[in-house]
Order: C-alpha cells, then sequence, then structure tokens
C-alpha cells in the first residue's frame, strides 16, 4: 500500500503526516529525508518497545529509548520531570529529535517535553494506538494532567513529522482499539455525516482492522483534524468544536482519577451526554441521538456510570480548561455533522445531561 501524505501548515512551519501500513519500517529513512535523524531521542513505554521498538530500532540504527510509565496516571509532571532528567544525562542538545513512539499519553508526555526543555526540541510523532492516530499525534497540542483537571499543563508544539502505521493497530487489545473509534466517531459528528454512516455501517470490517480499511479511515480524521487546526492552530475558536464529547468525558476521567475509563470511552459518554442536551434545546434531532446511541452501544460496552454523582462531575467541569472568563464553551450538536459552539449552557442543563446517560443524581 502506497502510503498516504497529508500536509499540515503550522506556526512552526508545515509538517507531513504519513499513513499506511508498514510504513514505521521507513522511519529511519523519513527521519533523514527530513532533515531529522543526526540526534534522536526516543521515547516510549515497556509494552509498546517491545511489540514496536524492534522495527525503530532497525530502520534508525541502534537506539536506546527511554521508556516511561503508561497510561493516563502517567500523564503528570513527575513524568516530563523524569525525562529532562535523562535527557540532561545522554546530552540532548538543540540538534536532537525527539521521536514519541506510543499512545496519546507517551506523545503528549514527550511532546510537552520536547516544547520545554532547552526551550523547544524538534518532535516526531510515531502513534502506536487508533486514537492517537486519528486525534493527538495532529495538531500540536502537548501536555499533562494535575489533581485538579485533565490538560491543565501544556504547550503548542506541531510535530516536524507525524508517521501512523495503521499495522500496528493489530497489536491493540480490543478495548484499546474500541476507544479509538469512538474518536472516529466524534469526527463524523462534528465534521461529516458520510464518516459516520461508513463507521456505523461497517463496524464488523472496522474491528478486522484490514489496512485497506483502516488507512482511508485514519486519514480521513486525519484530514478534518489538518483543516480545523490550520485555521485555528491555538484554539481561539474554530478549533474547540474537536472538544464535541469532552466537557462530561474528562469530568468522568477526573471523577474517577483516571482509573476506570480509556479516554476514548469517556468521550463515547460524553457525546450521548452532548446529544441529550441538543435534543433538550431543540438544536439536534432525536433520530440523530438514536442513531449515535446505537453506533456506540455496537461498539462495544462502556464501563458503568451508575454509581458516580453528578455533583461531582459538575465541580471537575468547573476546572476545566474550556471555562473561561466564568463560561464554559460547549460543543453542541445540530444534525449529524455540524456543531455549534455555545457558552451559555445552565448548571441544570448539564445535570439533566448527565442523568440521562445514567449517572447518580
Amino acid at each position: 500500500m502506497v502510503p498516504i501524505r497529508l500536509d499540515v501548515t503550522s506556526e512552526r512551519g508545515p509538517y507531513p503526516v504519513l499513513i499506511g501500513a508498514g510504513v514505521i519500517d521507513s522511519i529511519g529513512a523519513l527521519l533523514s529525508e527530513h532533515g531529522l535523524g543526526a540526534h534522536l531521542a526516543v521515547v516510549s513505554c515497556p509494552p509498546v518497545w517491545r511489540l514496536h521498538g524492534p522495527a525503530v530500532a532497525k530502520s534508525c540504527g541502534r537506539v536506546t529509548p527511554v521508556l516511561m510509565a503508561d497510561g493516563e496516571r502517567a500523564k503528570t509532571l513527575l513524568s516530563v520531570s523524569r525525562l529532562y532528567e535523562t535527557f540532561a544525562k545522554r546530552g540532548v542538545d538543540r540538534s536532537t529529535t525527539v521521536i514519541a513512539v506510543g499512545g496519546g499519553v507517551v506523545g503528549d508526555v514527550a511532546g510537552f517535553a520536547a516544547a520545554s526543555y532547552l526551550r523547544g526540541l524538534r518532535l516526531v510523532q510515531v502513534p502506536t494506538t487508533l486514537l492517537a492516530q486519528v486525534d493527538s499525534a495532529i495538531g500540536g497540542k502537548v501536555g499533562v494532567n494535575l489533581t485538579s483537571g485533565k490538560n491543565l499543563v501544556g504547550a503548542f508544539h506541531a510535530p516536524s513529522l507525524v508517521v501512523c502505521d495503521s499495522r500496528v493497530l493489530s497489536t491493540l487489545p480490543r478495548r484499546e482499539f474500541r476507544s479509538g473509534l469512538y474518536e472516529v466517531v466524534k469526527y463524523g459528528v462534528i465534521a461529516s455525516r458520510p464518516l459516520f454512516d461508513r463507521v456505523a455501517g461497517a463496524l464488523a470490517p472496522i474491528f478486522t482492522r484490514a489496512d485497506d480499511v483502516i488507512a482511508p479511515l485514519v486519514a480521513e480524521c486525519c484530514r478534518i483534524k489538518a483543516r480545523v487546526v490550520m485555521d485555528d492552530e491555538r484554539e481561539a475558536g474554530p478549533r474547540r468544536i474537536l472538544n464535541f464529547g469532552h466537557t462530561v468525558g474528562h469530568a468522568l476521567e477526573a471523577i474517577t482519577k483516571y482509573r476506570r475509563f480509556r479516554h476514548g470511552e469517556a468521550i463515547g459518554y460524553g457525546m450521548l451526554a452532548a446529544g441529550a442536551l441538543g435534543v433538550a434545546r431543540g438544536a439536534f434531532l432525536q433520530a440523530d441521538l438514536a442513531a449515535l446511541k446505537d453506533v456506540i452501544g455496537h461498539m462495544g460496552p462502556l464501563p458503568p456510570v451508575t454509581d458516580l454523582r453528578i455533583s461531582e462531575a459538575l465541580e471537575a467541569v468547573v476546572h476545566d480548561k474550556k471555562v473561561v472568563n466564568g463560561r464554559l464553551h460547549f460543543v453542541l450538536p445540530t444534525g449529524i455533522g455540524s456543531t455549534a459552539i455555545v457558552s451559555d449552557v445552565h448548571t441544570r442543563e448539564l445535570r439533566a445531561a448527565m442523568k440521562a446517560i445514567g449517572m447518580r443524581a
């Protein structure tokens, strides 16, 4: 399969996104082609490196990775500090390119370290999960969580190259793969009815993870995200549509201390809550909410929320980074393929939306 190439512009300059089966095997040549291969600091986590490290090392030559813990609970300033110390011990300088090989947590933590160490190093994203390939690896948002909330510390630091190998997704546990698929559904709701319908009508072949099915799906999501971030790189306005489902989703992650939900699972609930709020306002058709519920329901079971208190989730929303000048900027679906950003959502509406997804009053 010939790789699909997308070009994204950013304040730091343009960068290519390469998508296809086996592209990770050519990463050494790609780094050299883009002037990035002289000095490398590869950051990964043990499970990912065991699976995909040999291919990276074979292509790049001998590399000694910096390994960090994985999972949302590792997305902290402590993890970034440990990377700084290792970078210092290994003599990382401004000629070094940081390569993040892993899922969204590795990409965000390594990306934030690259953005801040020596006031900025070049970054290459090699996402190994579906969620990271379709979402977090593109657009330059990197950062970590605080106990008060998700992604409260971070930076905008565009990569110099993104390499999305569809073949590595075959190694994901089904739940992890499904977590990324919720983000694919998100892109359908915010920007593309055809994409939404394609996912809804082809779940069985999608779950086979065949290259000729997955690579075009990843590419379509990347096109949508690239278009959005090129119009609004620093999230001053239109880029906020990418946060569809994230207000309630982030709250669910925070109140369960990032232990119960995969990120995509929390966003699945968040989309359903946003859909319920949209229907209550008369902005979203009941039939469209039913279609959204149907596709999410057929993807597989979500962790329970019936024991989670709405009051705790509402408190978490107050600390969300989407609150600006005391107003929550909420992404409201207005159809499958369209959204509106509103700043007048009342607490009672959020409470009703959370109740609609089964949370405890």
